[in-house]
């Protein structure tokens, strides 16, 4: 029997999770937080209210509906499923909902356990950076049943401005792909437009007052060219996770016999980028790796 939300447990308070967080304490929801860095949890509840734990388990114990957001498909194991994973605290009649980008398998794997205890589980990752998760306005995909997106839809909206259900289990995670493929060559070719204006002597700002106003126009743009053009990349979204992501998507692409030839491309620059120490640079660092290239 489902149960309305009340209290909430949030496991992971990274660049994202932290201030995704502090948004449902804000609506005064009592929020039980749990980080692998004890540090920043209890940084989060000195300046949010609400309680840390020492595992995941312990946050997860009398919590109506449990959050993640960690890194990877591994890391999503071991605070759900593992030895002190939150389905070992979670009561029959509560949710999961992860927020952290991973396989899609792992999304049906993990509808599958919570099933078996009664739980109610949906897949949700997230568009819109740091940014987004701070201002209240990421966008959530999401994969379960139409009873369980119901359950949650109210509680995510306080930090995103949309929560959309995509289909059964895993069909966030798909979605999420397709986010992650399509951003990949918006960048790159913001790189490569960035990078022939400045070869070609225009003004960069100029040409892109220009052609932004147009069909040229991307969130790429709008939000990352000032600093590609001013070579600053020690912020934003890290080269690291977005290969991580684009590994995801082309693995999937491989067992759906979908065609990604540009994505596999650009997840090889990545590879290059990575190598000149650009992992945490954020993904518009593709506009350095041109200029080295051609400096070199």
């Amino acid at each position: 029997m489902s149960q309305p939300i009340s209290t909430v447990a949030f496991i992971g308070l990274g660049v994202m999770g932290y201030p995704m967080a502090g948004h449902l304490a804000s609506q005064g929801f009592p929020v039980r937080v749990y980080n692998r860095t004890p540090a920043k949890a209890e940084a989060w509840v000195a300046e949010h209210g609400g309680s840390h734990h020492s595992t995941p388990e312990e946050a997860a114990r009398g919590a109506d509906l449990v959050l993640v957001c960690v890194g990877n498909d591994d890391d999503v194991r071991q605070v759900t499923t593992g030895s002190q994973g939150v389905l070992h605290g979670m009561a029959p009649g509560s949710l999961l909902v992860d927020h952290t980008t991973a396989s899609a398998d792992l999304a049906e794997e993990l509808d599958t356990a919570c099933r078996e205890k009664q739980i109610g589980f949906i897949d949700a990752p997230v568009s819109g950076g740091q940014q987004g998760a701070e201002n209240g306005a990421l966008t959530i995909m999401c994969g379960g049943t139409g009873a369980d997106f119901t359950r949650a839809e109210t509680t995510l909206g306080h930090y995103a401005k949309a929560v959309t259900l995509m289909g059964p289990p895993g069909s966030g995670q798909l979605t999420k792909m397709v986010n992650q493929i399509c951003i990949a060559g918006l960048v790159q070719g913001l790189a490569e437009g960035l990078h022939f204006a400045e070869q070609a002597g225009l003004d960069q700002q100029r040409v892109v007052d220009v052609i932004s106003k147009g069909a040229a126009g991307s969130w790429q743009m709008e939000n990352r060219h000032k600093t590609m053009i001013d070579d600053k990349y020690e912020h934003g979204f890290a080269v690291n996770w977005m290969r991580k992501d684009l590994g995801i998507c082309l693995e999937q692409a491989r067992r759906l016999q979908a065609r990604l030839p540009v994505t596999a491309l650009v997840d090889q620059f990545y590879g290059d980028v990575q190598g000149m120490g650009g992992g945490r640079w954020d993904t518009s660092s593709l506009l350095r790796r041109l200029r080295a290239f051609k400096d070199g």
